[in-house]
């Protein structure tokens, strides 16, 4: 009777949807904690170790591998270059994301194909792309600088000059993910009801001021969680970079990411100084999201 008293209390438990929901995103929590929170628990863990990745030799080292970084010009500097794509990367993104939300909100069929269109991109291979890219703006090569030359123009090395490089790796990631901002800020844009354009409309407003007076206060959260997403995104850049410039010319395009892999997994295998360096990546983006997050969440309570 006691056996079959408890399987019924535990029955009734797990009948409750506010308890059974826990049982559906188990794999999930499972996932997440074995390929997120574990790792960087580790990752935490080596970096206070001097360790290869052959795991001999390890020797406890405490803060060496940290004040190492501040002395470590190229380690900063790959700081700086990932901070740098980032800062051209997000705001092109959003921008971009936002003003073809904007004018794709109706559902036409001139719409929804420019929409399906705008997508291909995001479900195509970064590293594709990448070669694609390099390919199209190569300089002896390429169609464009071949394009530029027939009307006149000079055209650079745009994966070859230090000062092209970036904003031109920055331009070919925002051709290939802007449109998950499009969509998701195109559904924010369609759930905002048509009477608050029609009273502005009314009020002698512009197209132009309904945008930035309905449309944009409207859409913070969902803008709030493009910033957030594409910010923490671009901070962790590798793929393209790693493809098209591999970082050169002169390491003027190495990401932080791309430098903890040269550091990890090439001579000398330093796991633990990448480990380090991973570490501090780590802090900046969560600070970076943190504080992005919280100035979202200002701005929303401000439009209420």
């Amino acid at each position: 009777m006691e056996n079959t008293s408890r399987w019924s209390r535990i029955k009734v438990f797990w009948n409750r949807p506010n308890h059974v929901a826990y049982l559906f995103i188990l794999p999930s929590l499972i996932a997440l904690l074995l390929f997120a929170f574990v790792p960087v628990v580790i990752g935490l863990g080596m970096s206070f170790f001097d360790v290869n990745i052959f795991f001999n030799g390890t020797k406890f080292v405490g803060l060496h591998n940290f004040i190492r970084f501040f002395s470590d010009t190229r380690a900063i500097n790959s700081i700086w270059h990932t901070v740098y794509f980032t800062v051209l990367e997000t705001p092109l993104q959003v921008l971009v994301g936002v003003l073809c939300a904007a004018a794709l909100s109706r559902n036409t069929r001139f719409n929804k194909f420019c929409r399906s269109t705008f997508y291909i991109p995001v479900v195509c291979s970064l590293t594709a792309i990448g070669l694609v890219f390099n390919m199209l703006l190569d300089p002896n090569i390429g169609w464009f600088p071949h394009l530029l030359t027939r009307i006149g123009m000079t055209a650079p090395d745009f994966f070859g000059n230090a000062h092209w490089a970036m904003p031109t790796i920055a331009f070919l990631t925002v051709w290939k993910s802007f449109g998950v901002t499009m969509i998701i800020m195109l559904t924010a844009v369609q759930a905002i009801s048509p009477s608050l354009y029609e009273s502005a409309e009314m009020d002698g407003a512009s197209r132009a001021q309904q945008f930035f007076h309905v449309t944009i206060p409207q859409c913070i959260p969902a803008l709030g969680f493009c910033v957030l997403t594409n910010l923490t995104g671009s901070m962790q850049v590798f793929d393209q970079i790693f493809v098209t410039t591999g970082g050169g010319p002169n390491f003027k395009t190495e990401s932080a990411v791309q430098y903890i892999y040269s550091r990890g997994f090439s001579a000398p295998y330093e796991l633990g100084y990448a480990s380090t360096v991973a570490t501090i990546l780590f802090v900046i983006i969560a600070v970076l999201a943190v504080g992005s997050n919280l100035y979202m969440s200002h701005k929303e309570q401000q439009m209420r």
